[in-house]
Protein backbone atom coordinates (compact mmCIF):
# COMPACT_ATOMS: atom_id res chain seq x y z
CA UNK A 1 0.00 0.00 0.00
CA UNK A 2 1.68 3.66 -0.78
CA UNK A 3 2.07 5.54 1.97
CA UNK A 4 0.19 8.68 2.67
CA UNK A 5 1.68 11.90 2.13
CA UNK A 6 2.75 13.66 5.08
CA UNK A 7 0.57 16.50 6.13
CA UNK A 8 0.67 19.48 7.97
CA UNK A 9 -1.93 22.56 8.53
CA UNK A 10 -1.38 26.59 7.09
CA UNK A 11 -0.54 28.81 9.88
CA UNK A 12 -3.34 31.08 8.79
CA UNK A 13 -6.58 28.92 7.18
CA UNK A 14 -5.79 26.08 9.45
CA UNK A 15 -6.55 23.91 6.84
CA UNK A 16 -4.81 20.83 6.46
CA UNK A 17 -2.96 19.66 3.28
CA UNK A 18 -0.64 17.27 1.90
CA UNK A 19 2.94 18.68 2.69
CA UNK A 20 3.59 19.14 -1.09
CA UNK A 21 1.09 21.36 -1.95
CA UNK A 22 1.72 23.94 0.73
CA UNK A 23 4.53 26.76 1.00
CA UNK A 24 7.60 25.73 3.28
CA UNK A 25 8.88 28.11 5.58
CA UNK A 26 12.42 27.86 7.48
CA UNK A 27 14.34 29.80 10.03
CA UNK A 28 18.19 30.29 9.00
CA UNK A 29 20.86 31.08 11.70
CA UNK A 30 19.71 34.40 11.96
CA UNK A 31 16.23 33.49 12.92
CA UNK A 32 15.26 35.23 9.42
CA UNK A 33 12.40 33.60 7.82
CA UNK A 34 13.40 32.20 4.26
CA UNK A 35 10.29 30.57 2.17
CA UNK A 36 11.53 27.35 0.94
CA UNK A 37 9.72 26.47 -2.61
CA UNK A 38 11.88 22.82 -2.69
CA UNK A 39 11.15 21.78 0.31
CA UNK A 40 14.80 20.93 0.67
CA UNK A 41 15.66 23.35 3.32
CA UNK A 42 17.26 22.12 6.53
CA UNK A 43 15.23 22.78 10.06
CA UNK A 44 12.07 22.59 11.36
CA UNK A 45 9.15 24.43 8.66
CA UNK A 46 5.98 26.16 8.88
CA UNK A 47 3.36 26.04 6.54
CA UNK A 48 0.90 28.47 4.34
CA UNK A 49 -1.11 27.67 1.79
CA UNK A 50 0.54 28.47 -1.25
CA UNK A 51 -2.16 31.47 -1.43
CA UNK A 52 -0.91 35.10 -1.22
CA UNK A 53 -4.27 36.00 0.87
CA UNK A 54 -2.71 33.09 3.62
CA UNK A 55 0.18 34.17 3.71
CA UNK A 56 -0.36 37.77 4.36
CA UNK A 57 -2.44 36.86 7.01
CA UNK A 58 -0.03 34.77 8.72
CA UNK A 59 2.13 37.64 8.85
CA UNK A 60 0.02 40.33 9.95
CA UNK A 61 -1.17 37.62 12.71
CA UNK A 62 2.65 36.72 13.88
CA UNK A 63 1.55 33.33 13.03
CA UNK A 64 5.45 32.56 12.02
CA UNK A 65 6.61 33.81 15.26
CA UNK A 66 4.13 31.29 17.18
CA UNK A 67 5.06 28.25 14.60
CA UNK A 68 8.70 28.95 15.47
CA UNK A 69 8.14 29.05 19.79
CA UNK A 70 10.08 32.77 19.20
CA UNK A 71 11.02 36.38 17.27
CA UNK A 72 11.24 35.79 13.75
CA UNK A 73 13.13 38.56 11.52
CA UNK A 74 11.81 39.92 7.83
CA UNK A 75 8.13 37.58 8.62
CA UNK A 76 6.39 40.98 7.11
CA UNK A 77 3.46 40.38 4.66
CA UNK A 78 5.25 42.47 1.90
CA UNK A 79 8.60 41.38 2.30
CA UNK A 80 7.58 37.62 2.26
CA UNK A 81 5.16 38.46 -0.62
CA UNK A 82 8.17 39.68 -3.26
CA UNK A 83 10.59 36.77 -2.11
CA UNK A 84 7.95 33.95 -3.09
CA UNK A 85 7.18 36.06 -6.47
CA UNK A 86 10.59 36.20 -7.07
CA UNK A 87 11.58 32.51 -6.14
CA UNK A 88 8.61 31.67 -8.43
CA UNK A 89 9.48 33.75 -10.87
CA UNK A 90 13.68 31.87 -10.54
CA UNK A 91 12.33 28.89 -10.58
CA UNK A 92 10.63 29.75 -13.76
CA UNK A 93 13.60 31.46 -15.63
CA UNK A 94 15.64 28.74 -14.79
CA UNK A 95 13.43 26.45 -16.92
CA UNK A 96 13.83 28.84 -20.12
CA UNK A 97 17.08 28.58 -19.39
CA UNK A 98 17.75 24.83 -19.64
CA UNK A 99 15.25 24.25 -22.21
CA UNK A 100 17.85 26.91 -24.44
CA UNK A 101 20.70 24.74 -23.14
CA UNK A 102 19.34 21.50 -24.26
CA UNK A 103 18.09 23.52 -27.95
CA UNK A 104 14.64 23.62 -27.03
CA UNK A 105 14.09 27.25 -27.74
CA UNK A 106 13.73 29.50 -30.28
CA UNK A 107 13.11 33.35 -30.32
CA UNK A 108 13.39 36.39 -32.80
CA UNK A 109 9.74 37.70 -34.51
CA UNK A 110 10.27 35.50 -37.42
CA UNK A 111 11.72 32.04 -35.99
CA UNK A 112 8.74 32.30 -33.56
CA UNK A 113 5.86 33.02 -36.06
CA UNK A 114 7.31 29.97 -38.73
CA UNK A 115 7.43 27.64 -35.14
CA UNK A 116 4.04 28.53 -34.35
CA UNK A 117 2.57 28.43 -37.94
CA UNK A 118 4.36 24.86 -38.94
CA UNK A 119 4.43 23.33 -35.41
CA UNK A 120 6.19 21.77 -32.52
CA UNK A 121 5.67 25.18 -30.13
CA UNK A 122 4.78 24.04 -26.75
CA UNK A 123 4.85 27.46 -25.26
CA UNK A 124 4.53 31.01 -26.14
CA UNK A 125 6.45 33.70 -23.91
CA UNK A 126 5.81 37.57 -24.89
CA UNK A 127 7.29 39.60 -23.21
CA UNK A 128 5.21 42.56 -20.68
CA UNK A 129 6.62 44.95 -22.38
CA UNK A 130 6.09 44.10 -26.29
CA UNK A 131 3.98 46.58 -28.20
CA UNK A 132 0.01 46.00 -27.67
CA UNK A 133 -0.20 45.40 -31.30
CA UNK A 134 2.75 42.59 -31.70
CA UNK A 135 1.32 41.10 -28.61
CA UNK A 136 -2.01 40.68 -30.25
CA UNK A 137 -0.80 39.07 -33.46
CA UNK A 138 1.72 36.90 -31.32
CA UNK A 139 -0.97 35.52 -29.06
CA UNK A 140 -3.96 35.36 -31.94
CA UNK A 141 -1.70 33.03 -33.96
CA UNK A 142 -0.61 30.95 -30.28
CA UNK A 143 -4.63 30.70 -30.11
CA UNK A 144 -4.91 29.42 -33.28
CA UNK A 145 -2.61 26.56 -32.48
CA UNK A 146 -3.55 26.14 -29.21
CA UNK A 147 -0.06 27.03 -27.86
CA UNK A 148 -0.54 28.19 -24.29
CA UNK A 149 0.85 31.79 -24.37
CA UNK A 150 2.64 33.62 -20.90
CA UNK A 151 3.60 37.07 -20.33
CA UNK A 152 6.03 37.26 -17.09
CA UNK A 153 9.46 38.78 -18.02
CA UNK A 154 10.57 41.97 -19.72
CA UNK A 155 12.13 41.52 -23.24
CA UNK A 156 15.42 42.37 -21.28
CA UNK A 157 15.11 39.58 -18.86
CA UNK A 158 14.08 36.53 -21.68
CA UNK A 159 17.56 38.24 -23.35
CA UNK A 160 18.88 37.69 -20.31
CA UNK A 161 17.83 33.79 -19.99
CA UNK A 162 19.17 33.25 -23.78
CA UNK A 163 22.40 34.77 -23.23
CA UNK A 164 21.43 37.69 -26.31
CA UNK A 165 19.73 40.71 -26.85
CA UNK A 166 16.53 41.84 -25.81
CA UNK A 167 13.70 39.02 -27.10
CA UNK A 168 10.11 40.14 -27.20
CA UNK A 169 8.88 36.71 -27.98
CA UNK A 170 10.42 33.03 -27.04
CA UNK A 171 9.02 29.57 -27.96
CA UNK A 172 9.70 26.38 -25.67
CA UNK A 173 9.51 23.91 -27.96
CA UNK A 174 7.75 20.42 -27.31
CA UNK A 175 9.93 18.61 -25.06
CA UNK A 176 9.95 18.08 -20.87
CA UNK A 177 10.55 21.15 -20.13
CA UNK A 178 7.12 22.64 -21.40
CA UNK A 179 4.94 20.90 -18.68
CA UNK A 180 7.66 21.95 -15.81
CA UNK A 181 7.27 25.71 -16.58
CA UNK A 182 3.67 24.78 -16.88
CA UNK A 183 3.17 23.19 -13.11
CA UNK A 184 5.58 26.44 -11.92
CA UNK A 185 2.95 28.54 -13.75
CA UNK A 186 0.10 26.97 -12.24
CA UNK A 187 1.56 27.45 -8.54
CA UNK A 188 2.49 31.18 -9.91
CA UNK A 189 -1.03 31.90 -10.60
CA UNK A 190 -2.74 30.12 -7.71
CA UNK A 191 -1.10 32.11 -5.36
CA UNK A 192 -2.13 35.36 -6.43
CA UNK A 193 -5.71 34.43 -7.66
CA UNK A 194 -7.43 35.52 -4.82
CA UNK A 195 -6.04 38.64 -4.84
CA UNK A 196 -7.09 39.31 -8.13
CA UNK A 197 -10.99 38.31 -7.32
Amino acid sequence: MAKAAPQRSCLACRETKDKGELLRFVLAPDRTLVPDLQNKLPGRGAYTCMKAACLKLAAQKKQFARGFKGEVLGADADGLLQQVVQKLEERIASYISLANKAGKVVSGSDQVQEKLKKGGAGLLFVATDISPDIGDKFRGLAKLKAVPCISLFTKERLGELLGKELRSVLVVMESGFVGSIELEMEKYRNFFEEERE
